[in-house]
């Protein structure tokens, strides 16, 4: 019963992530196109970016893969080839979208902190250099993984699902992938973004503290400055990116170290009670949640955005009536 229970509930959550992280990205991708966000052409690259990698994120990873095994459990897409190529596709994407968060907020530091360097970096080829680079890069370093996994089952010649291979635990060379792996995403790119924050905060502060100077000297206190106000909504999205990043990834890392720290493995077909089982599900399901509100919290800071959006929801639900009658 408590096994049903556990299904159930991970069938529910896949779905309403799907009903909602899918759309959302669809509609943040149309919007950010059309480019009438007030947002420079370098920034809408990035974020369309990031939504597309987040789309495709929850296309591979809850759509065929969660959901797939939920639903259809002995499909094509559990033979082990298949199945193998599946799951570097979820890391590709995964990756993918991770470091485009990480060269967003590189770009956004810089367009702060550095303006001299900034009419050189922050410019839409520079960005578009960036994605592609990314984008190779998380295809070249994660090929190895199709070679992890060996069939669980082989029925009439048929080899089923994929199960990690036990060299994968004690291979000497596969124990170091996996830390380097683990290192590369999501480790440095926790350090990265904490460290572009920091600097970005601090320096806001620094010119907020010369400018309310400025302002004490030319008896200006009373008055609004709308460059203070930017700053501080600067600050406010700086945290709620790098935080969001942090608390959704952290039970996936401590996952990791468990598992390197006790020289156990990854829970596979455990029973749904088993603690190790909740612990790396948890990171998963938290880790996949991200998809949903890296581009959202970008997006909801921005009010030109939040007006496309309505409009959009406007028109989308007024079509539907003009179907419905």
């Amino acid at each position: 019963m408590h096994g049903y229970v556990t299904g159930l509930f991970y069938a529910i959550y896949y779905l309403v992530l799907t009903a909602i992280g899918v759309p959302g990205n669809l509609v943040t991708i149309v919007i950010l196109l059309r480019g009438k966000c007030g947002l420079s052409k370098c920034i809408t690259k990035y974020l369309v970016g990031m939504a597309v990698a987040d789309l495709l994120v929850l296309i591979m990873a809850v759509i065929l893969n969660r959901l797939g095994a939920i639903y259809f459990p002995l499909s094509f897409l559990s033979i082990t080839p298949v199945c193998s190529l599946r799951i570097v596709m979820i890391y590709i994407t995964r990756d993918g979208s991770v470091w485009l968060t990480v060269a967003f907020t590189f770009d956004r530091c810089v367009a702060i902190c550095c303006q001299k360097l900034k009419a050189k970096y922050c410019t839409e080829s520079t960005a578009v250099f960036v994605m592609v680079t990314v984008c190779v890069v998380s295809c070249l370093k994660n090929i190895p993984i199709y070679l992890i996994y060996e069939p669980l089952y082989v029925v009439n010649n048929i080899p089923w699902f994929c199960n990690i291979k036990q060299s994968f635990y004690s291979d000497i060379s596969w124990i170091a992938f996996d830390s380097i792996y683990y290192i590369l995403n999501p480790c440095v790119p926790f350090f990265m973004i904490l460290l572009f924050n920091v600097l970005t905060v601090k320096h806001i502060l620094e010119v907020s503290k010369v400018r309310r100077r400025l302002r004490v000297q030319n008896n200006q206190t009373k008055q609004n400055d709308p460059e203070m106000e930017s700053r501080k909504k600067s600050i406010v999205l700086l945290f709620a990116i790098s935080g969001s990043f942090i608390m959704l990834w952290t039970t996936h890392v401590v996952n990791f170290l468990y598992v390197r720290l006790t020289n156990s493995n990854y829970s596979v077909g455990s029973k749904p009670n088993d603690p190790r089982f909740i612990l790396q599900e948890s990171g998963i399901m938290l880790q996949l949640l991200s998809c949903c509100t890296n581009t959202c919290i970008y997006g909801a800071t921005q009010r030109k955005f939040r007006e496309q959006f309505m409009k959009a929801l406007k028109y989308s639900f007024n079509q539907i009536i003009k179907i419905a009658k």
